[in-house]
């Protein structure tokens, strides 16, 4: 009996032994909480953040690696995501909770112009539509809201459309007053809905009176200085990259949402994003569609694609999500835009 107790209380203590950490990360370790306001509640917890973010950077240099030899077409890079499990980021990336296009009763259906020639590559960011690169996340008060900035995003778009003014509009508006028919603030929501209340309120804030907090908050919209008042709203026939391409082509950004729970989307840097394992029917997380193109030396099409992650992730804050590849990721799934 007492050489088992003894063998158990062994094993205990080598499980609660610190890791093997590869020494040589140490100053990097170091410099990485430094960069993005790292602090822990203790040892143990600092040394199993540093063993997750050690496993996800070896992860990304094996990546990178294949990316030389050929075998994958964007590159990965270590950011503010770096000590995070996988699950965490699964369960980070819900701030969009459809699970089908509710809203489409009281939305109308994008029907395609006739005979309409359109441009094989399109760059909003060139004609003024689309406000910098904002940044929904925060290390210690998570709030994760893509539905509504991806709804203030295609907005913009059209508001900028119709009057020429690019205004940046307020996410915290919508996080706080648009508390209806399955939005939860910081917790998730529609874009669908998020447009009907604009419709139903009269208009929106703009972010200069009405900031982000990175929290769910008291309703404190003022009707005297809202603007870009919504009339309705235009969905996209779901799953046709075409029918979304001629949006986007036609009318402007539009918003998305894309499958972006995986490992290679959370560490993405540059290139055509395209991952086996993204769904094309579960979507967890809104975006917005600025543009499409081609790259140069692969012809392989892709979506641009403005993310809520600050300029520090992706390409400055944006992804080239792959075109024409089976809906890939789910973009062409949940896309529709507002009428002004």
């Amino acid at each position: 009996m007492n050489f088992y107790l003894c063998l158990a209380s062994l094993c205990l203590g080598l499980a609660a032994a610190a890791p093997q950490f590869d020494r040589t990360l140490d100053a990097k370790w170091e410099q990485w909480k430094s960069q993005h306001g790292r602090t822990y509640g203790g040892t143990e917890e600092d040394n199993w953040r540093r063993a997750t973010w050690e496993k996800n950077l070896k992860m990304i240099e094996m990546h990178n690696l294949e990316y030389s030899a050929g075998k994958h077409s964007f590159r990965m890079e270590m950011n503010n995501f770096g000590d995070m499990s996988s699950e965490e980021f699964r369960q980070m990336m819900n701030g969009f909770t459809e699970k089908s296009f509710q809203g489409k009763t009281k939305g109308t259906l994008f029907r395609e112009p006739l005979f309409e020639q359109i441009p094989k590559s399109v760059d909003w960011r060139d004609k003024g539509y689309v406000t910098p690169v904002k940044d929904e996340l925060s290390p210690n008060v998570p709030c994760y809201a893509s539905w509504a900035f991806s709804a203030t995003g295609s907005l913009e778009g059209q508001w900028f459309r119709k009057t020429g003014k690019l205004i940046s509009l307020s996410e915290q508006n919508l996080i706080d007053c648009a508390r209806h028919k399955g939005n939860y603030g910081c917790k998730g929501g529609f874009v669908s809905s998020a447009f009907e209340y604009v419709k139903k309120n009269g208009g929106i804030d703009p972010e200069e009176s009405y900031p982000y907090e990175r929290k769910d908050g008291n309703c404190r919209y003022r009707a005297e200085t809202a603007i870009a008042n919504v009339t309705g709203y235009v969905y996209i026939p779901s799953e046709n990259e075409t029918a979304l391409q001629m949006a986007v082509a036609t009318v402007g950004p539009i918003s998305v949402t894309i499958d972006a729970s995986h490992t290679s989307f959370r560490f993405y840097e540059s290139g055509v994003y395209h991952d086996q394992l993204c769904s094309s029917h579960n979507p967890n997380h809104a975006m917005l569609v600025v543009g499409y193109g081609a790259d140069e030396k692969t012809k392989r099409k892709y979506w641009i694609v403005k993310n809520s992650f600050n300029t520090t992730w992706g390409m400055k804050g944006y992804v080239l999500v792959a075109k024409d590849e089976y809906n890939h990721c789910g973009i062409a799934t949940e896309a529709c835009y507002p009428e002004v």
